[in-house]
């Protein structure tokens, strides 16, 4: 299951420049590509408002 980002996001960008496939893209909150993201949980484990949560 891929991640997503819930409307608690900050937009500071540590998850965007954790993400080791590239799936998250900037936008008033960032944004998880599903069909890119590989559930890996590095963007939750960064995150320092716990905002990224499996779908």
């Amino acid at each position: 299951m891929a991640y997503k980002i819930t409307d608690s996001c900050v937009a500071c960008g540590t998850c965007k420049d954790n993400c080791p496939v590239g799936a998250i893209s900037e936008g008033e909150i960032y944004k998880i590509d599903p069909e890119v993201c590989v559930s890996c949980g590095t963007c939750a484990s960064v995150c320092p408002m716990g905002v990224p949560v499996e779908e």
